[in-house]
């Protein structure tokens, strides 16, 4: 089973997630999710137990229970919401008219500062 530990310390390693969750039977993996830029935990992670009866005890026991300060939420991971994968940047439309560019009441949509001349070259 696949556990969702959130609220964690900042402090907080993958093995002592481990080690926390260990008391409670085997531990496949135990990851706390880290900013891929700072390498700062993120204050959350996941925890594999292979034995699900062992993983339900290890919710019900450290969920709202203390660690370093903080009550941790602890409960069984869901797959995230919505069809696409991490990350990445999704295509968007922004406004109508021809030309794309923002809204424009009566006109053709617009490019970047139409108004102006913008990157025209009209000398």
């Amino acid at each position: 089973m696949n556990i969702y530990v959130g609220n964690l310390s900042w402090g907080l390693k993958d093995q002592d997630l481990s080690n926390l969750f260990a008391q409670f039977g085997e531990v496949a993996s135990a990851k706390i999710v880290t900013d891929k830029f700072t390498q700062r935990s993120k204050g959350f992670g996941f925890v594999e137990m292979p034995n699900d009866e062992e993983a339900q005890a290890a919710i019900a026991q450290l969920n709202g229970s203390e660690v370093e300060g903080r009550n941790l939420v602890v409960n069984e991971s869901r797959p995230k919401e919505g069809g696409s994968g991490g990350g990445g940047f999704k295509k968007r439309s922004f406004g109508g008219g021809s030309g794309g560019g923002g809204y424009r009441k009566g006109g053709n949509g617009g490019g970047y500062n139409r108004d102006r001349g913008g990157f025209r070259n009209e000398y």
